[in-house]
């Protein structure tokens, strides 16, 4: 997985009934594009991420 600040990246649930979280990436930490990411959620929360097998990287669209 690699990532940039700006992009967002999508958790989808692993459980029904739960929503998919996004959030947009605020830092790279890992080499090179690599996790962990600084990610702040759309519901405000911050945290440090290591996404698994169910999360997508999005790239920011250029403005």
């Amino acid at each position: 997985m690699h990532a940039i600040a700006g992009d967002r990246l999508h958790v989808h649930s692993r459980a029904v009934g739960l929503d998919e979280r996004v959030g947009e990436i605020l830092e790279v930490r890992g080499r090179e594009g690599a996790p962990p990411y600084l990610v702040r959620f759309s519901d405000g929360h911050e945290g440090l991420v290591y996404p698994g097998p169910d999360s997508l990287v999005e790239p920011r669209r250029g403005d």
